[in-house]
């Protein structure tokens, strides 16, 4: 059984950076809602509660039985779950007189505390909360404060259980790292053994004894995820894995024909679908974002469906689903989140498919996907591909759908992603895109007055997706760029460059 650090998610905006920062450290996690705990097993080696957008003293929040695990494991709380644990045990929690955000700094580490070996006095952390713990129950004892913060980390005595007021997965908390090796590695145990070779090989024993000899189809899409899902089964069935490749006309420029090549070179069995006028008369005047993701997976799942049929005894459908695509889709309440996005892969099939589902990727973050397809020996070409979404250009362009709107965008973005990566700035960007606004704009070429159409490049720098920031591209080479899409691409005569972040913007426009 893989050691397993659980991680009950309260709601806050960092319970997924806590999971990326023990993964760092080579340690398996896996995060679950706080209110569908799973069963506590050996392979548990430890808990941590995630901070929190409620307030431990309003009667609606949060306020899991404990029982199970606290006293039991190795068990940290950061900032709600620190909260929850002073006020659920006898202590006390208020509003702060004053917000706490932001930098701070330890003036206190309680000397020879296993938690905080080896972190610095002074040591920089970050703070993000509207309560205060003003009294801790009598069998806890401080282990650190700051100036403003009395009791930012503390210990129940006879226990391995902490809870701290600051956030050690964040940038900000200079040392947090260190903090969290400690209750990791040090204090829960973990031999640090989580690694993209010992995933293979797990991965691949585990798919062989899940699906025997049967036969397992797959929707290749070109990108990261579904190319590293193929080889991955490909490894553990081989020739009972059949691939398809569907053209849905919201493809890049000349991408179906070129990625389709090199599957094939890949040694996998992949057959080519052509159904860009299924897709192109389903969106036909639709403008919603929504709704225009909705057809093209109903869309898909049919073409899908009619090929699948065409494979004898297929049991099972394979997909490159990944864990930023499970979280974005759970809420903290296990149900379905505030829609964000619609994920067409996520959340099983139509009955009529009639197909069981294997997702070999849906624990994995976008960077450990790259690292476990290096180990498999995918070409670096394949796996330093820019994320590219599902629904491809159609939410790249603003309102309804139309052939000549995609023609140019795929010029424009053909012209944007070649000039990256001749610049040499491909792999400095983790995605990059054109977006076809519904907007037009005067212009003047030579001695005449144009009335034509604008884009937006779009280029980000991340490590998941979950967060982004927008990429401080050259002036020189944007005005490269620019230029050159205004004189090769009839129809626009406007560029303009996206500089938003994430959050509060998401990567895609739609």
């Amino acid at each position: 059984m893989q050691e397993t650090i659980l991680i009950l998610d309260f709601g806050s905006q960092y319970t997924q950076l806590i999971a990326r920062r023990v993964r760092e450290l080579n340690v398996y996690c896996e995060i679950h809602p706080f209110n569908k705990i799973p069963e506590i097993t050996s392979s548990i080696k430890g808990v941590i509660l995630s901070g929190s957008p409620f307030s431990v003293r309003n009667s609606e929040s949060p306020n899991p039985d404990l029982s199970a695990f606290k006293g039991r494991l190795p068990l940290l709380g950061i900032c709600y779950g620190a909260q929850l644990m002073a006020q659920k045990f006898g202590g006390e929690v208020l509003p702060s007189k004053h917000r706490e955000y932001g930098r701070a700094n330890l003036s206190f580490i309680k000397e020879g505390t296993e938690l905080f070996k080896g972190v610095s006095n002074n040591s920089q952390v970050w703070m993000s909360h509207a309560d205060t713990i003003t009294k801790i129950p009598d069998n806890y004892e401080i282990t650190a404060g700051t100036k403003d913060v009395k009791f930012a980390g503390y210990q129940v005595l006879g226990e391995q259980t902490y809870g701290i007021q600051f956030h050690p997965e964040v940038y900000h908390t200079s040392e947090g790292s260190i903090l969290l090796k400690n209750f990791c590695v040090t204090i829960c145990g973990c031999s640090q053994n989580w690694t993209p070779d010992s995933f293979v090989e797990t991965a691949v024993a585990d798919l062989k004894q899940k699906i025997g000899l049967d036969k397992v189809v797959l929707g290749l899409s070109g990108g990261v995820d579904s190319s590293v899902a193929a080889v991955l089964l490909h490894k553990a069935i081989g020739k009972n894995l059949y691939c398809i490749f569907v053209d849905n006309g919201l493809l890049r420029k000349n991408e179906f024909e070129n990625v389709l090549e090199s599957y094939r070179h890949m040694g996998l069995n992949v057959k080519g679908v052509d159904a860009k006028e299924r897709f192109y008369s389903e969106l036909a005047g639709l403008s919603d974002p929504e709704k225009k993701r909705k057809a093209i997976g109903k869309v898909f799942i049919d073409v899908f469906d009619d090929e699948s049929k065409q494979i004898q005894d297929v049991k099972w459908l394979a997909q490159g689903t990944i864990y930023p695509d499970i979280i974005e889709s759970v809420s903290v309440n296990g149900g379905a989140s505030a829609t964000i996005k619609s994920h067409h892969n996520v959340g099983g099939l139509p009955d009529f498919m009639k197909l069981k589902i294997v997702e070999p990727l849906n624990t994995l973050f976008k960077d450990e996907v790259r690292r476990v397809g290096k180990s498999l020996h995918i070409d670096d070409a394949i796996l330093n591909r820019h994320p590219f979404p599902g629904p491809g250009l159609a939410i790249r362009i603003l309102g309804d759908i139309t052939k000549e709107k995609i023609r140019i965008l795929q010029e424009v973005d053909h012209i944007f992603i070649d000039n990256l990566k001749t610049s040499g700035l491909y792999n400095d960007v983790w995605q990059a895109g054109a977006i076809f606004l519904p907007v037009q704009s005067v212009g003047v070429m030579g001695d005449e007055r144009t009335y034509e159409n604008a884009v937006a490049l779009r280029a980000v720098t991340s490590t998941d997706g979950m967060t982004a920031d927008w990429c401080h591209l050259p002036y020189d080479f944007l005005g490269k760029v620019s230029n050159e899409i205004i004189n090769k691409v009839k129809g626009i005569n406007r560029v303009v460059y996206d500089i938003s972040s994430k959050p509060p913007a998401t990567i895609e426009w739609e």
